[in-house]
């Protein structure tokens, strides 16, 4: 897996270890949606493996349903559990922003993962995939695949600054192969809604010759579409971030997937792993740790498929 990291000046002289048995708080949405339901397994499997590695270590693992009981929870974790460090992916930036601020005043070290905070400069570690990198693998994927001429469409996520570093990142990609963009429409990230914006495609477009779906979730509904359409043999699908159903069939040479791009729910895994690290070895820790996307191929899909994963 390629990564690119940035270790903060000062954690070069962070090399004394704490003493004594500390605790790591975990704070995550619950598993309300499928890429959330692998990351609540790849944390609680993270957890297991480190309590019994490294016995000194404390963890308390709470998930959250809305950022009010995710905010409880924290001020839990601090009143009641004296955290010594804090992993949080928050459910919304902003309501977590100054809970998380004042854990982090507090002296407690605070990793966040994915989601960042609506202010800069809180945490001491950030830990989140490539969104720039998903799209520009993808888009890679379709310029060299698709001969010039070809037509495509998008189902693009929920709008955002993340949706749109996406779907730049791809058009950047694909520009100057030639390829056409018929239309490009909001799936949500949502495999009903996308499952909808698919069968208005097939509709409206007689000829399409692939969908970046940009979602595992929505291409799931995309394909539901176009399997119902009896348009199967005519286009291929790509998604992202490794659904573990996904990559079975990419595995088993399905031509309606012939690849997908990561975006990992185990990133959660990287950052509770890297947050003991502080209290377990000399490594300095802090800064920014940006999980590289990969493309996921029926020659590498064994590598990205867990089979006990939800997701």
């Amino acid at each position: 897996m390629t990564i690119r990291t940035i270790l903060s000046a000062t954690a070069l002289l962070a090399v004394a270890l704490p003493a004594g048995a500390e605790t790591i708080g975990i704070s995550i949405p619950a598993a309300t949606h499928g890429w959330a339901g692998g990351l609540n397994y790849h944390a609680q499997a993270t957890v297991e493996r480190l309590e019994e590695a490294y016995p000194d270590l404390d963890f308390v693992l709470t998930t959250a349903s809305d950022p009010s009981k995710q905010v409880s929870d924290i001020e839990d974790m601090v009143a009641t559990r004296n955290i010594d460090a804090l992993v949080v992916l928050p459910f919304e930036s902003e309501p977590l922003t100054a809970p998380v601020a004042r854990v982090a005043e507090s002296g407690t070290y605070v990793t966040v993962v994915d989601r960042g905070l609506s202010q800069d400069g809180i945490e001491d570690l950030y830990v989140a995939g490539d969104n720039e990198g998903f799209g520009r693998v993808a888009g890679e994927y379709f310029a060299e695949t698709l001969d010039e001429g070809s037509k495509i469409v998008v189902l693009r996520g929920i709008a955002s600054t993340i949706d749109n570093e996406r779907v730049e990142a791809f058009t950047a990609a694909i520009e100057g192969a030639g390829i056409e963009v018929l239309g490009m429409e909001h799936g949500n990230w949502n495999r009903d809604t996308s499952f909808t914006v698919m069968q208005d495609f097939l509709s409206r477009f007689p000829e399409i010759d692939a969908v970046w779906a940009a979602d595992d979730d929505m291409a799931t509904g995309a394909l539901q579409a176009i399997e119902q359409a009896g348009r199967s043999d005519e286009m291929w699908v790509v998604g992202g971030a490794g659904m573990k159903e996904i990559v079975a069939r990419i595995r088993d040479n399905d031509p309606m997937l012939p690849v997908n791009v990561t975006y990992p729910p185990a990133m959660i895994a990287t950052a509770i792993e890297l947050t003991a690290m502080r209290f377990t070895s000399p490594a300095p820790v802090a800064g920014r740790f940006i999980i590289g996307s990969e493309l996921i191929t029926p020659e590498n899909a064994a590598d990205y498929y867990f089979e006990d994963s939800p997701f």
